[in-house]
């Protein structure tokens, strides 16, 4: 997380927290050539448009207010979704003997994809099964749903 999006979160979590969610990550991202600003918010309930559309409003204003960001941005609100990134350590510590699909910068027996039960977590590396990951090496890391348990 950079500290821009740390900043962000810091400002808008008691807002969010009082609307009865939870910010799961705040990403700040350039795509081609536009910025987007994106709030993912969670609760024990599931979260539905409506949902998103009250955190938008209530957190625009202040966003503008403040200004942390001199760009032009689009601002998206939405939930993290049932396969969702794992980037904090309280997130990887939730998934503890979950499944979950980790992407490499280098291979790994020939492989930058490992999918398996996250079995440990600290703070250098992972271990899926048996097989220890050093977090350095790491891209990305998504939970993965059992579809097959509906």
């Amino acid at each position: 997380m950079t500290s821009l999006e740390k900043k962000i979160e810091e400002l808008v979590k008691p807002i969010i927290e009082n609307l009865g969610y939870k910010v799961y990550d705040v990403i700040y991202q350039k795509e081609g050539k536009e910025n987007y600003l994106r709030i993912f918010i969670d609760s024990p309930k599931g979260i539905d448009l409506n949902d998103c559309e009250k955190v938008n409003d209530s957190v625009n204003d202040i966003l503008d207010e403040k200004d942390y960001i001199k760009a032009q941005y689009y601002l998206e609100i939405s939930s993290p979704g049932i396969e969702r990134n794992l980037r904090r350590d309280g997130q990887f510590l939730e998934n503890i003997n979950k499944k979950i699909e980790v992407h490499l910068y280098n291979s790994i027996n020939n492989t930058k994809v490992i999918t398996g039960i996250l079995k440990e977590y600290n703070e250098d590396n992972i271990v899926i099964d048996d097989m220890k990951i050093e977090k350095s090496n790491i891209a990305s890391v998504k939970t993965i749903y059992n579809w097959e348990e509906c």
